[in-house]
């Protein structure tokens, strides 16, 4: 099975959860290598706890290709406007910027019933 490489930028409401559930994923080829969150969270306790890295968005950006999926969860257009522009900038035609409708709908592939917080406004790219 295919590894694939995972970032989270925002472990507020949705990503602590979301990090949650992708953690308990690991054994089929999900491996989270970052998270970016500036504040005291309980998703940014649970990376550290589970030895993932706390990185800024620019050394997110500057891992590069290591990085397979980044998931932005922030629900701040600004910063998903800073990570298309960063990515743009390096050059990264690897890395995937995925927003919360695709972690909605990861989240519903993965659990049973359960529903992710529903606290952005539907931003889409």
């Amino acid at each position: 099975m295919q590894q694939q490489s995972i970032a989270i930028v925002g472990l507020g409401r949705v990503g602590s959860v979301f990090l949650h559930k992708l953690l308990k994923q690991a054994k089929k080829g999900i491996a989270i290598v970052a998270v970016a969150e500036q504040g005291e969270t309980a998703g940014a306790a649970l990376a550290k706890l589970n030895n993932i890295e706390n990185f800024s968005i620019d050394q997110i950006v500057a891992k590069g290709e290591s990085i397979d999926i980044l998931f932005d969860l922030t629900g701040l257009s600004a910063v998903r406007k800073e990570l298309r522009e960063k990515y743009m900038a390096s050059e990264n035609r690897h890395t995937v910027i995925a927003t919360e409708t695709i972690a909605s709908f990861i989240w519903a592939l993965i659990t049973e019933g359960e529903s992710l917080p529903d606290v952005h406004a539907k931003m889409g790219y």
